[in-house]
């Protein structure tokens, strides 16, 4: 009733004076380190809290209770949601996570703490175990398939006629393409799951057979539109929005850590792949060589995954998400001081008047009760953004801010791996395989440094505070990476590389679990939620580096590092100046 009050105090603030002073103030006292709003959260006060509730709710159910105190935590024959959502709400608000959290949050899909039972309940005979298992597997080789062509597409560009760096436009190619595709897919899985990961190994399939048979038909062409097909095959929103709305609430969090891991398997796997297809020979007039051979093996992987998704797979019955609705509606219905507090309409319910008032006072009242209702409607809260217009609506500018900084740490690891053949072997001379061992072992640091950061860092700091550290380490890389008057050395490039790789790692994990937290929960579903957002955030900035490579190949070799860095710093500054400028709503 506090709360309540202060609300209104400060919602007529607002209104009599036109000054927004609400955000300001509960942000300043929110965050402040002797607030209350933080330090009884730190304390015993929401244990006890939580003891008694499950002491008088244990009594209740069986007549009896000798609980000697108030933090005793009793086990409850029939679990308590009211329980359960404080219990989430304290680990949220004490920072407090785990690995397998902490590596989830990189998906970006938001698990629903209000689920009902029956919700869950229609979501396990949804679930099928060799499906999310197909779904891990789509991810796993569209992540190999991006990067098994990174260390071996330069000599490709150079062996079809066509200068060192085309290989930036040979790598975004399959970008470009991607940020189209994550927008029908994601509309698709509307309707099916099955049909767009038969549609996307079909399209992947032809992708990779047409990279590899440039080569014999000597066309640069040939070989940017094979890799536009492997851009018009990236299934990931269906990956996403398949683990979101078909798999249980209590296996979300380990599926959403597989797509994850997945994710990350692929990137390392991929370099490994180039450095074991060192071999020449023909067949059929087919030239089989460290080229093309990438391009056949992720045909034939494709061709294999799509024989095995046709027999295994199995189409969730979709028809059951109006089940679902109508589940909430009778839960809320027959529970309703459950459904209540889940919802929002409790604190409405405690608003309404204690003592009579004049009519005139009511009539006010009731005005502003009527508005308050309408900003709050749990029903509009609930339902999916249905258009790119109405996802820009919901992006406050600590979700823009973040949505830029995932930019930026896409951008710049983009540079780092995408121009790493080119770089390396005009300055050191190295060979593919060299390359390739080099991203592999970048590819390989992913995990270690998610299982530190979730383990340790996001308990020991706050999540924002990691954020701008990261960003910081991050323009360190990019600086110490500038070939200035000292002759370029191996030790400095890997360092620098390795420092910015692994800091955008670091980054990426803090900023995605911050964006789920300011993110609106209605970004958390449908076909433009929160998840696609990111993907074309991170999609676009792949687009613009590789574009970026491409055209400093003009100013010549010589010139390639220093100019392609340069954007990245300026990025860079400007991403920390945004977190500044929005660190106190950062929580």
């Amino acid at each position: 009733m506090n709360a309540i009050g202060l609300r209104k105090i400060l919602k007529k603030f607002d209104k009599r004076c036109g000054y927004k002073f609400t955000d300001y103030y509960v942000k300043t006292r929110a965050n402040h380190p002797y607030s209350q709003l933080r330090q009884v959260f730190r304390h015993v006060g929401i244990a006890a809290v939580v003891g008694t509730i499950s002491r008088n709710l244990a009594d209740l159910q069986d007549h009896q209770g000798s609980h000697a105190s108030i933090y005793d935590h009793p086990s409850l024959s029939v679990p308590d949601p009211i329980i359960d959502t404080i219990k989430a709400a304290v680990d949220r608000l004490t920072n407090s996570t785990n690995f397998l959290e902490y590596l989830g949050r990189h998906a970006l899909i938001v698990p629903d703490d209000l689920q009902t039972p029956s919700q869950d309940n229609l979501l396990e005979e949804k679930y099928h175990f060799m499906s999310l298992l197909l779904n891990l597997v789509n991810t796993f080789l569209y992540m190999v398939n991006t990067y098994i062509i990174v260390p071996t597409a330069d000599n490709y560009s150079l062996s079809l006629g066509a200068a060192a760096t085309v290989c930036g436009v040979v790598i975004g190619s399959m970008a470009v393409a991607q940020v189209f595709s994550s927008v029908y897919f994601s509309a698709w899985s509307n309707k099916s799951y099955l049909r767009p990961l038969v549609f996307s190994s079909i399209v992947l399939f032809v992708g990779n057979a047409l990279y590899a048979l440039a080569y014999d038909m000597n066309s640069i062409y040939v070989l940017l539109i094979g890799r536009v097909f492997c851009g018009l095959g990236s299934a990931r929103a269906v990956n996403r929005r398949y683990i979101s709305d078909c798999v249980p609430h209590k296996m979300r969090m380990k599926a959403s850590a597989g797509f994850v891991s997945a994710s990350a398997l692929g990137m390392a796997c991929g370099p490994v792949l180039a450095c074991l297809l060192q071999t020449r020979f023909t067949l059929f007039n087919i030239t089989f060589n460290e080229d093309t051979l990438p391009g056949w093996l992720m045909a034939l992987a494709w061709l294999v995954y799509l024989l095995w998704l046709w027999i295994s797979f199995r189409e969730p019955p979709l028809e059951e998400a109006k089940d679902n609705n109508i589940a909430s509606h009778e839960a809320n219905t027959a529970f309703p001081i459950s459904g209540q507090v889940e919802t929002g309409l409790l604190e409405d319910s405690i608003s309404s008047p204690l003592l009579v008032r004049s009519e005139e006072k009511q009539e006010e009242e009731d005005r502003e009760e009527e508005c308050d209702c309408k900003e709050e409607s749990p029903k509009e809260n609930q339902k999916p953004i249905t258009s790119i217009k109405s996802a820009f609506s919901l992006l406050t500018p600590s979700v823009k801010v973040q949505l830029f900084v995932y930019f930026m740490l896409k951008y710049a690891m983009e540079i780092v791996l995408a121009e790493s053949s080119v770089v390396t072997a005009y300055y050191f001379i190295w060979s593919t395989t060299n390359v390739a061992v080099f991203l592999a072992f970048l590819g390989l640091t992913v995990l270690p440094i998610n299982i530190l950061v979730g383990s340790y860092l996001s308990n020991m700091f706050e999540e924002r505070q990691v954020l701008l550290a990261s960003e910081i380490m991050v323009c360190l890389g990019i600086i110490l990476s500038f070939h200035v008057i000292i002759p370029y050395s191996v030790p400095q490039y890997v360092c620098s590389a390795l420092i910015t790789f692994v800091s955008a790692e670091v980054l990426e994990g803090v900023n995605l679990a911050l964006l789920s937290r300011v993110m609106s929960s209605r970004l958390s579903r449908g076909t433009y939620n929160g998840g696609l957002l990111s993907t074309e955030a991170g999609t676009l900035a792949r687009v613009i580096a590789d574009g970026t490579i491409t055209l400093a190949g003009y100013w010549g070799m010589s010139r390639l590092l220093n100019v392609t860095l340069i954007p990245c710093l300026f990025i860079c500054i400007s991403s920390i100046a945004a977190t500044c400028l929005t660190y106190n709503s950062l929580y």
